[in-house]
């Protein structure tokens, strides 16, 4: 088994002190190493952004998509290979702005990945800017008389996609965030948890965050009832952002996208000899 320490690298970390990256970082490395995970047997895929940076601290097998991508990487990943265990990070940008044309159909596929989106509720790589996340009248660098939009709620959006396990986790609270990741990465098919993850720098929100978060298990939430996670996802609009659930939302056991494609069973792709000799197409591309 890989400990923490053996999952880090000698990579000069560059996030702003403070920032929330640093505790998905720390709780997803306790995680791996909890389940007993190789290196080898995991792949990371990241967006662009502040978290994409993390692969950078991952001694693990890694992919730094363009933005808006993670999903279809990720997805053809383990396609290939079903025996990886695929996590992607993204941003809140990078997931509900270029990226979220992706979002419905890795749900309703049921790919069995991990999505984590490190959500900010800023563009923080390029001086904080709004993203589909940011309150309503929100000023920032893109918004400087107050954002005119109202925000997304990612967790209503994706139950509403038909995903089969949806999350929230705060990264001021890593114990938590851990059990929360270990629950997603355990779970056969496609896991979204959206990290309520403070920019320290350009929308500092622990305070905020400290003093509103519950935790949906310490508050009797059936995780299988679809219409009261429905319920709880649109709790902070409806207290005014007074109450915050994080946790396990809903969770359900379906068939995953691999099981409805039969002729992908058995060796998997990576595997497989060629069929066709591409050789003569690429030497007229040379």
């Amino acid at each position: 088994m890989v400990s923490v320490a053996e999952l880090g690298t000698a990579k000069k970390n560059t996030w702003c002190p403070g920032c929330g990256n640093f505790a998905v970082l720390q709780a997803f490395k306790s995680v791996v190493s909890r389940l007993g995970l190789e290196p080898w047997e995991v792949v990371v895929v990241t967006g662009i952004g502040c978290h994409g940076k993390i692969g950078d601290y991952l001694a693990l097998n890694s992919f730094h998509t363009i933005h808006g991508r993670v999903l279809p990487l990720a997805t053809g990943i383990k396609l290939a290979n079903p025996r990886l265990t695929v996590v992607g990070f993204a941003g809140d940008g990078d997931a509900y702005a270029i990226g979220i044309g992706h979002l419905p159909h890795a749900a309703r596929r049921n790919v069995d990945l991990t999505y984590v989106v490190h959500d900010n509720k800023v563009f923080g790589l390029t001086t904080g800017q709004a993203t589909p996340t940011t309150p309503l009248g929100m000023r920032t660098r893109s918004t400087p008389f107050g954002t005119p939009e109202e925000p997304i709620n990612p967790i209503a959006a994706v139950l509403a996609m038909g995903a089969t396990f949806v999350a929230r986790a705060f990264s001021g609270d890593l114990r938590h965030l851990e059990e929360v990741l270990e629950r997603a990465l355990r779970h056969r098919g496609f896991a979204f948890v959206d990290v309520l993850q403070p920019c320290y720098t350009f929308y500092d929100t622990y305070g905020y965050y400290r003093e509103r978060v519950y935790k949906l298990e310490d508050d009797g939430h059936d995780p299988s009832d679809w219409n009261e996670a429905m319920r709880r996802a649109r709790e902070e609009e409806v207290t005014g952002g007074e109450r915050i659930p994080i946790g396990v939302f809903y969770q359900v056991d379906r068939p995953t996208l691999l099981d409805r494609l039969p002729h992908l069973s058995g060796v998997p792709l990576v595997d497989r000899p060629p069929r066709v000799d591409v050789a003569g197409l690429l030497e007229r591309f040379r």
